[in-house]
């Protein structure tokens, strides 16, 4: 055994699965890009200042959950929880918002929580988000959850739900804030729950231990006090949804497990996954761009748990992702033939074709052992002989037949057979 192993709570990612990791990632961030989001890299760590004021202090992520430690210039960093700060700060810094409006980006990585690991909760999730920044608009906040309704369905995912709400404005928000700590203040509480009452009640909502869910089963709701304003930009977003055939349901009590979210809140859940049923979700954070020191300007935007998706695909049963490693594989049975082979292969490279080579000094019962376990469709096979004679021979590994091929013809043959357009 190996003398050491990933840290606990951080999962590895190997062939054949890691397959799988990819196609999901670029599966989700391929639906974002054709919606005309463009990509943006972001660092791992930031100011810990950044999450403490836009994430919230009141939040679980804040107060209990983030990698936080001091540089050797003693500057507090943490590494990143979430990304719609970091991304909101990079607009910030480059003055994106300067420019045509919504700025609209996607992103895909780790993100770092300190939290009890379990099944589909990780220390390190891979995420991939969008930011839609610039445009308080309803049918953006639409566009937005149906790109990530599209991201999953183009997967092959199909048991999961899209839950919904409004978290309402700050016309609404202090009314209901008043209505909810009235309630909860004559609950008998305990010391930590009170305090994050006093600070930020909606907290309270999302608490999952079951005495305090069943304490707050009749607390007042923020639907049941919209502004006009709030309520009319709920429905609009719902109007557009119900256009675009992407199904929801509305959770009343649905609340977002950071602070900055306003207006329209949704979340994507697959009863698969057991306890950890969330598989993505997003809302509008009207305010956290000013609160960060930029312009007054809104944002809506999600994030889709990579390790998550992947979890519920296997719940049904699915696979995505191509696992083979390679389309052709080299079987030279000389040094000569090896070199003219390794010629080929980066021929075919060129062209778009995954290509690998027996190396090694490899008989041909053990190189052709290794061409079945690649996964490849055809095998090229040649010795001393067949370069004196200027041919290959190609062996189809799904029907068996072989044929001898002139080498000056080779790629052509290849990709005829496999249909290969170009890369």
């Amino acid at each position: 055994m190996s003398a050491f192993s990933a840290p606990k709570g951080v999962p590895d990612y190997v062939p054949p699965e890691s397959a799988q990791f990819v196609a999901v990632r670029d599966g989700l961030l391929a639906a974002a890009r054709r919606a005309g989001y463009r990509d943006i890299e972001l660092p791992v760590f930031e100011d810990t200042a950044l999450f403490a004021r836009g994430v919230g202090e009141s939040t679980d992520v804040v107060s209990k959950e983030m990698y936080t430690f001091a540089d050797r210039g003693e500057r507090s960093v943490t590494l990143r929880p979430e990304g719609t700060a970091g991304v909101v700060r990079a607009v910030i810094e480059h003055g994106l918002d300067r420019g045509a409006l919504p700025v609209k980006l996607c992103y895909a990585g780790p993100f770092f929580r300190y939290e009890r690991p379990q099944a589909g909760r990780y220390r390190q999730l891979q995420q991939v988000g969008v930011e839609a920044i610039g445009v308080d608009d309803p049918a953006l906040d639409a566009e937005v959850i149906a790109v990530a309704d599209a991201g999953f369905r183009s997967l092959g995912l199909e048991g999961f739900r899209l839950e919904i709400t409004s978290l309402g404005d700050d016309t609404c928000r202090p009314q209901y804030r008043e209505l909810l700590q009235e309630f909860l203040f004559a609950l008998d509480l305990d010391e930590e729950t009170r305090r994050r009452a006093e600070i930020n009640p909606m907290r309270v909502l999302d608490d999952k231990r079951p005495q305090i869910k069943a304490m707050t089963a009749d607390a007042p709701v923020m639907l049941d006090h919209l502004s006009d304003v709030a309520k009319q930009h709920f429905d609009t977003v719902l109007a557009h949804l119900d256009a675009f055939g992407v199904r929801y349901v509305i959770n009343p009590r649905l609340v977002r497990g950071l602070d900055y979210y306003t207006k329209t809140a949704f979340e994507f859940v697959h009863d698969g996954l057991g306890a950890q049923s969330g598989i993505g979700g997003g809302g509008r954070y009207d305010g956290l761009m000013r609160q960060l020191g930029g312009a007054d300007l809104s944002g809506i935007g999600f994030g889709l748990g990579v390790d998550r998706t992947m979890l519920a695909l296997r719940a049904e049963g699915k696979t995505v992702g191509e696992t083979a490693r390679c389309e052709v594989f080299g079987v030279p049975l000389s040094e000569q033939a090896k070199l003219r082979l390794a010629v080929l292969a980066a021929q075919l490279r060129a062209a778009g074709v995954r290509v690998d080579l027996a190396y090694g000094q490899r008989g041909l019962k053990g190189a052709m052992r290794a061409a079945d376990r690649s996964g490849a469709r055809l095998t090229l096979i040649a010795g001393d002989r067949d370069i004196e004679a200027g041919t290959v021979a190609v062996k189809d590994l799904f029907t068996g037949e072989q044929v001898d091929v002139a080498i000056t013809t080779v790629v052509a043959e290849v990709i005829s057979r496999l249909g290969v357009t170009g890369s």
